[in-house]
């Protein structure tokens, strides 16, 4: 039986692809590529993968695009942009859209695997807790499938945005340094992987903000505190 994990990989860049699908072949990876957004999105809907690559400039449909759809199917895949932008703008529009990285062209093929790992890893964290629902303030948590409900509401959240509660609840009412959440969820301490936390954890206070009892504490140049008597 194959088990080796299977990665979407979407690049324009024949020489480029060649290289990086290679490799990762030969790290242990099966590698679907294609070259553009609108085959990229068919062969998402026709395969079962675990992480997606994209470019960002891509004919028929650019990378931003795609992931969006992407997200629309799939709310808890892995999702990483490869990219020669490095236009801050350009990044946070991707981790905006739910992107789990974002890495600048040139890249090392040793960075990327090293990601890949990361992420497949938090990926299949689902056996966390001895709890398949935790409570948090009224709303209802269950990691194993990744759902926050509230009364009628529910949200389905990603794989990262659950970790990152899930870590946010394991240490409730304590501080819980920013060096530790990236560590822990993105693999190293880095500035614009720390601008994709902040994303993380505007989206998070949004889905808890039904619950005026519960408060995610910007604890300035330190970390965060979920602010919880009820947990």
């Amino acid at each position: 039986m194959d088990t080796k994990p299977k990665i979407l990989y979407v690049e324009d860049d024949a020489s480029l692809s060649f290289l990086t699908k290679d490799n990762l072949e030969l790290g242990g990876y099966e590698v679907i590529h294609v070259a553009d957004g609108k085959s990229g999105l068919e062969s998402f809907k026709e395969n079962e993968v675990d992480l997606c690559l994209l470019d960002v400039m891509l004919p028929e449909m650019d990378g931003f695009e795609l992931a969006r759809q992407i997200r629309n199917i799939d709310p808890e895949i892995p999702i990483i942009f490869l990219t020669a932008k490095a236009l801050k703008e350009n990044k946070l529009e991707g981790l905006r859209l739910g992107a789990d990285d974002y890495i600048t062209k040139p890249f090392s093929i040793e960075e990327l695997i090293l990601k890949i790992k990361v992420f497949l890893k938090r990926k299949h964290i689902t056996n966390v807790t001895d709890k398949d629902v935790i409570k948090i303030g009224t709303y209802a948590y269950d990691h194993k499938n990744l759902s926050l409900v509230k009364g009628d509401l529910s949200k389905n959240l990603t794989q990262k945005e659950g970790d990152l509660l899930y870590l946010l609840v394991k240490h409730k009412n304590n501080i819980l340094k920013r060096s530790v959440i990236l560590e822990s969820l993105w693999g190293e301490d880095d500035y614009f992987l720390g601008r994709s936390m902040d994303v993380f954890i505007s989206r998070l206070r949004k889905y808890l903000k039904e619950d005026p009892a519960l408060k995610i504490e910007n604890i300035h140049g330190v970390g965060f505190r979920l602010n919880c008597t009820t947990v």
